[in-house]
């Protein structure tokens, strides 16, 4: 019988062995002659990873043991993986996914834009881990500015949500959406290791904001929640939502946010609003 750890171990050096058959040794300046297989030799892997040729062999021949995250980081530069190939390589090795990395995130694609504005009339847009918005539908200037008009790290929700006069009268309880606010930021920023990136904006809270500095003094630590929210608009009155977060296929770095009508007399209200 094959030990789970020792078929494991196979899956890796395989998945290695594929990856590396893969490349093209001229791209990388090594020469393409007498080679009797595609791709790069192991040695160029590991002189590539820089790990040593012996640790890399008994990793492809499923001798190695648990490679640290690290050799795993390494391995995945040099072998040019994807994502989700990372994600592959680290179950692998580790049996789990890799920690999350913040990277600031590429043009949203043409689909997700589509998706947003068959929404409508539900408010929805997209966010990064650090909660800049980044996509967003017609329906969502019906609650929020239009964040075409606004400079790029204003478009910001939870800048929104401390700094825009509009959005203390927009919650009916206020403190209690800023709160919770802080606490699934302050969640969304390190699961992303992306604290550094937030660090300016965090100060520039606090110096603005006392009621920020305080709550994220707090240190509260919290999932974001999926609720009901009542939003109080200055022309269409109390709009009830159901609030809803889906993550963006492909895209990790990424979340939805839609705020779906209760009923259809709020969904008509908007939709009436926006034709105006």
């Amino acid at each position: 019988m094959v030990k789970v750890h020792d078929a494991t171990d196979q899956a890796l050096g395989r998945f290695l062995q594929d990856r590396r058959a893969k490349l093209d040794p001229a791209s990388f300046g090594f020469s393409s002659a007498r080679r009797r297989t595609p791709g790069l030799r192991r040695e160029e892997v590991a002189q590539r990873a820089n790990i040593s040729s012996a640790w890399y062999v008994c990793l492809e021949q499923g001798r190695g043991g648990a490679p640290s995250s690290d050799v795993l980081d390494k391995l995945a530069r040099a072998l040019l993986l994807t994502d989700a190939e990372r994600e592959h390589l680290f179950v692998f090795g580790l049996g789990r996914a890799p920690e999350s990395r913040y990277k600031r995130p590429d043009d949203i694609e043409p689909r997700v834009q589509r998706v947003l504005d068959q929404l409508s009339p539900a408010p929805a847009f997209i966010k990064t881990a650090t909660w800049d918005v980044v996509a967003w539908n017609h329906a969502a200037t019906v609650l929020w500015p239009n964040f075409a008009e606004l400079a790029l790290p204003e478009r910001n929700t939870l800048r929104m949500v401390f700094l825009d006069p509009q959005a203390q009268t927009l919650y009916y309880d206020w403190e209690g959406v800023a709160r919770m606010a802080v606490a699934a930021f302050r969640a969304d920023v390190a699961r992303a290791g992306a604290m550094a990136e937030v660090a300016a904006m965090v100060d520039e809270l606090s110096r603005s904001s006392p009621a920020f500095k305080a709550m994220w003094q707090d240190n509260d630590v919290s999932a974001t929640a999926h609720a009901t929210k009542d939003l109080r608009h200055p022309v269409l009155g109390t709009l009830n939502f159901e609030a809803s977060i889906f993550g963006v296929d492909g895209r990790q770095d990424l979340t939805m946010m839609i705020f779906m009508p209760t009923s259809t007399e709020v969904a008509e209200r908007i939709r009436s609003h926006l034709e105006a």
